[in-house]
């Protein structure tokens, strides 16, 4: 019963959005109907959690690296190429001063 559910469970709602929380309540209430024992909801809720976190893991990682191909794509600089631009420049400033002063 446990294993279905947990299947059904993860493929209707997806697990991404799942928070403890919530599905610390949903079990709760399984075992308040007697579909589940107290042990199966406290193994159920970390599974659900667990997959939560490697669901929104996995988003990240795929997020990132589109963002980069865009960047790439797109010839854009990123805020650290920028400020040791920046570093540079005033550098470059700095001794011009020096010099003509």
């Amino acid at each position: 019963m446990l294993e279905w559910l947990r299947k059904g469970f993860l493929l209707g709602l997806g697990a991404m959005s799942l928070t403890r929380e919530k599905a610390e309540q949903l079990v709760e209430d399984l075992v308040k109907k007697g579909q589940v024992s107290t042990d199966e909801a406290k193994q159920f809720v970390e599974q659900l959690v667990e997959r939560g976190r490697e669901e929104r893991e996995q988003l990240r990682g795929t997020v990132q690296s589109e963002v980069q191909k865009v960047r790439d794509e797109l010839g854009l600089v990123t805020r650290k190429e920028l400020e040791e631009l920046e570093a540079r420049v005033k550098a470059l400033e700095e001794r011009l001063q020096k010099h003509d002063g």
